[in-house]
C-alpha cells in the first residue's frame, strides 16, 4: 500500500491538514462494510429464491431457510451495523477506529464467512462466522472505555449479545445444542431492532430539526424510557416464551409506544425530503411489526408477517436510508437524495409490502409476491452498488481523510 509522507504541509506559513493516506476503501469502516452488505443483499436473496423455487440444486452449509435468514442478519444487517459503528465511534470518541490493514482483516474475515456459507462445511462456516462480532465488540468497547464514553457502552453489550446469538445458532445448526436454530435468529433480529430503536431515536429527530427551521419537537425522557423498555420486554417475550396473550399485550403496547414516538418527530414535515422520509417511514415499520407479532401471538397471523416487517421494512429501510445519507456525508457530498436513491427507497418499501402481504393477507399469491419482493429488493441494492461503489472507492471530494 502506498502512503504519502506524513509531514505537516504549509501554505503561506500556516500548517494545514496532512493529506489522507492509504487506499480510500480502507480509510473508515463504512466504506467496505456498506459495499459488502449491499452486495449480500443484492445477490443472496435471489439465490435463496432460486433454491426455494427448486431452480437450483445447490446446497449451502446449512439448510436453505436457515442460511437465508442467517445471512440477511449476519451477512447483511450486521455488516452495515459494524460499518456504522466503526465510523460513528470515531465521532463519538475522537479516537481512531480500525483502518488500513486492520480494517481489511476484519472485512476479509466477514467475506470468508460469507463464502464458507456457500461453499464450505457447516463447521468451517461456524468457525469463521463467529469470530467477527466478538472482535468488533472488543474494539468498540475499548474505544468507548478509553474515551470514558459511558453513554454508548450498552451498544457494545448488544454487540456481544449478537455474537452470543450467532454462536448459539451455529451450535444448534451443528447439532451440539438441542434448541431451534430459528429461535436464535429471532433473538438476533430482536437485538438489531433494539439497536435501530436507540440509534434512530438519536439521529432521526436531529436530522429532521436540522433541515426544518423553527421546528420544535416535544421530547420526553419518560416516553423514551417506556418505549425502549416495552420494546425490549415484548421482543424478549416473543423470542423466549411460547405464544401467549400477555406477550401479545406487551408487544401491542410497544407498537403503540413506538408509533407515538415516531409521531412526536413530526414525520409530516419530511414529505419533500426523501432522504428523511425514508427514515421516518422505515421506523414506522417497527411499530407495525410489533403489532403484527402481537396478532401472531394470538394465532391470528403467521409470525412471518411481523418478522419480515422488521427484517425488510424496518431494518432494510433504515439501512438503505442510512447507508445513502452517511455515505454522502462521509464522502463530502451534499445530503440530498438523487433520483436513483429515491428509486432505492421506493423499491425497498415495495419489497416490504409484497413480502408482508405474501405472509398475511394474500397468501394465495405467495410465489408471485415473493418474486416481486425479491426483484424490488435486489434492484434497490444493485442500484446502491452502481451509484456508491465509485464514491466509496475514491477519496472524499473535499480532500479530507476518512
Amino acid at each position: 500500500m502506498i502512503k504519502t509522507v506524513s509531514l505537516p504541509i504549509f501554505s503561506n506559513g500556516q500548517p494545514t491538514t496532512p493529506p489522507p493516506t492509504g487506499w480510500p476503501l480502507l480509510r473508515l469502516g463504512f466504506r467496505p462494510f456498506y459495499l459488502g452488505g449491499a452486495l449480500v443483499a443484492a445477490l443472496m436473496v435471489p439465490l435463496w429464491l432460486l433454491l426455494f423455487l427448486g431452480k437450483l440444486t445447490f446446497t449451502p452449509a446449512v439448510s436453505p431457510l436457515l442460511w437465508h435468514a442467517h445471512e440477511m442478519l449476519f451477512g447483511f444487517a450486521t455488516a452495515v451495523v459494524v460499518g456504522f459503528l466503526m465510523t460513528a465511534g470515531k465521532n463519538w470518541t475522537g479516537l481512531d477506529t480500525p483502518r488500513g490493514p486492520l480494517l481489511g482483516a476484519l472485512v476479509l474475515l466477514w467475506l470468508a464467512a460469507r463464502l464458507a456459507s456457500l461453499f464450505g462445511s457447516a463447521l468451517v462456516y461456524a468457525v469463521l462466522d463467529v469470530a467477527l462480532l466478538p472482535l468488533v465488540a472488543l474494539i468498540f468497547a475499548s474505544l468507548l472505555w478509553r474515551a470514558k464514553n459511558v453513554r454508548n457502552m450498552p451498544l457494545a453489550l448488544v454487540l456481544l449479545l449478537l455474537a452470543t446469538a450467532n454462536g448459539l445458532f451455529h451450535l444448534a445448526a451443528l447439532g451440539v445444542l438441542d434448541i431451534n436454530p430459528m429461535t436464535t435468529l429471532y433473538a438476533a433480529l430482536a437485538l438489531i431492532t433494539v439497536i435501530e430503536t436507540v440509534i434512530a431515536g438519536r439521529v432521526v429527530p436531529m436530522f429532521t430539526k436540522n433541515v426544518t427551521p423553527g421546528l420544535t419537537l416535544m421530547t420526553s425522557d419518560w416516553r423514551e424510557r417506556v418505549t425502549l423498555a416495552l420494546t425490549v420486554l415484548g421482543l424478549a417475550m416473543w423470542v423466549l416464551l411460547p405464544a401467549n396473550a400477555v406477550s401479545a399485550v406487551v408487544l401491542a403496547l410497544a407498537g403503540v409506544a413506538q408509533a407515538l414516538r415516531l409521531w412526536s418527530w413530526r414525520p409530516g414535515v419530511t414529505m419533500n425530503r426523501p432522504i428523511l422520509w425514508i427514515l421516518h417511514l422505515s421506523y414506522a415499520w417497527i411499530a407495525l411489526a410489533l403489532v403484527l407479532l402481537a396478532l401472531a401471538q394470538m394465532g391470528w397471523l403467521p409470525a412471518s408477517a411481523g418478522v419480515h416487517a422488521l427484517g425488510l421494512g424496518a431494518t432494510g429501510g433504515l439501512i438503505i436510508g442510512m447507508v445513502t445519507r452517511t455515505a454522502r456525508g462521509h464522502t463530502g457530498r451534499p445530503i440530498i437524495a438523487s433520483k436513483p436513491e429515491v428509486a432505492m427507497y421506493v423499491l425497498v418499501m415495495l419489497a416490504t409490502m409484497c413480502r408482508v402481504l405474501a405472509s398475511s393477507l394474500l397468501i394465495q399469491h405467495y410465489s408471485l409476491l415473493l418474486m416481486l419482493a425479491t426483484t424490488a429488493w435486489s434492484l434497490a441494492f444493485a442500484l446502491y452498488l452502481w451509484v456508491f461503489t465509485p464514491w466509496l472507492m475514491a477519496t472524499r471530494l473535499d480532500g479530507k481523510d476518512g
